[in-house]
């Protein structure tokens, strides 16, 4: 009897993974074989994989990660070119897998592998969706935190249930075991928005989720450098505005505007100081007011509103400084005309003066995240 090579090739083939365990990365190299190492052990006996999403770091973590995956089936690798963020490094990990169950934890170490198995066993009880791992209730707790990354963290916590679904111990927390069928119930709606993945998670399922929390002990980084800065706390609040107001107004549109806000002041600072301080002729000095306005308004909305497009280099930032004023100058002359012909319509000077703005400011936004700011992934 001749055997089928259709039924070999299947007993060679991996079997399907239990449980994935996605991994953010930007430069940690020195953590990977450690981390994996770790994992292994702790995972004795479950069919598993490792998915490392990796934002293009520049210390070779890539390079050290492919050397792992071709000696070993189950550790894989995403690498992100032109895109960065720890949520939507999450979300892309997880839709790489079949697996059932994923585990999401960090890279660095400080998250405790020893107690992912018996969060994994919690979750396949069937009566939970999500099973997180929380420094703040019993037998947990956050290592040697500075008092000030104490009092930060707590407030983030309580500022998360403005958005929150539920009562938890830890939002805030980066590591957990979710089911498949709850995290695409809740992907459509996430924002992807910072590096708070498991709010998001929980701000956007359609009915609460059925959490359980199990304790551990937040461990001190042994290499590379922290990735919490004031940028973390920015994108923070941005996934806030975002779960609160983001389905009727887009927070990037809102910050987009609020930069407009101050580059008004600082447009009459200008002005001030061209006309009244330096005798310059109004037409001369109100022309300069724009474009140190619109300069300003140009390098902050880089560095802050579209802080994950940023433009970096000298070539690219003139292109698109060059590009913004274009953008601005188009914007001017809608906001004239509609005003114009508003107020010729008999509307009082203020509502055409104020719809005038408003089309001015919504043709900045799109014209700006389609020219300026395009984004490298579409």
């Amino acid at each position: 009897m001749t055997s089928n090579p259709h039924h070999a090739a299947e007993r060679l083939r991996p079997r399907g993974r239990e449980v994935a365990i996605v991994i953010p990365t930007f430069n940690e190299r020195e953590n990977v074989h450690e981390l994996i190492g770790r994992l292994d052990a702790a995972l004795t006996g479950r069919f598993w994989e490792i998915v490392f999403v990796d934002d293009d770091s520049t210390d070779g973590t890539r390079d050290v990660v492919l050397a792992v995956a071709r000696a070993d089936h189950r550790v894989r690798l995403i690498q992100r070119i032109g895109r960065r963020g720890l949520s939507t490094a999450v979300v892309e990990g997880v839709l790489s897998t079949t697996a059932p169950i994923v585990a999401v934890m960090d890279a660095d170490l400080q998250h405790d592998e020893q107690v992912l198995p018996a969060m994994i066993d919690r979750l396949e009880r069937a009566d939970v969706d999500l099973v997180v791992g929380s420094r703040y209730v019993d037998g947990g707790g956050v290592g040697e935190w500075s008092s000030r990354r104490q009092s930060l963290s707590r407030l983030a916590t309580r500022l998360s249930r403005l958005v929150a679904k539920m009562d938890l111990s830890d939002p805030m927390s980066g590591y957990f075991v979710i089911s498949r069928p709850a995290f695409e119930r809740s992907v459509r709606a996430l924002s992807g928005q910072g590096y708070k993945i498991l709010l998001d998670v929980l701000a956007s399922a359609p009915a609460p989720l059925r959490v359980a929390e199990m304790p551990y002990t937040f461990r001190d980084r042994l290499h590379g450098t922290s990735k919490l800065d004031s940028a973390v706390l920015w994108d923070y609040g941005m996934l806030l505005i975002d779960k609160m107001i983001g389905h009727r107004i887009p927070p990037r549109f809102l910050l987009f505007a609020f930069v407009g806000g101050l580059g008004t002041l600082v447009h009459f600072a200008a002005l001030s100081l061209a006309f009244q301080g330096l005798g310059a002729d109004f037409v001369v000095a109100q022309a300069s007011a724009a474009i140190t306005a619109m300069t300003c308004n140009f390098f902050v909305n880089n560095v802050l509103t579209y802080r994950d497009r940023r433009l970096r280099g000298a070539g690219r930032i003139v292109r698109g400084l060059l590009m913004f004023y274009a953008v601005c100058l188009v914007g001017l002359i809608a906001n004239i005309g509609i005003a114009n012909v508003l107020f010729r319509q008999a509307y009082s000077w203020w509502i055409a003066g104020f719809a005038g703005i408003v089309v001015g400011a919504v043709w900045n936004y799109a014209a700006s995240s389609t020219f300026t700011w395009s984004d490298p992934t579409s």
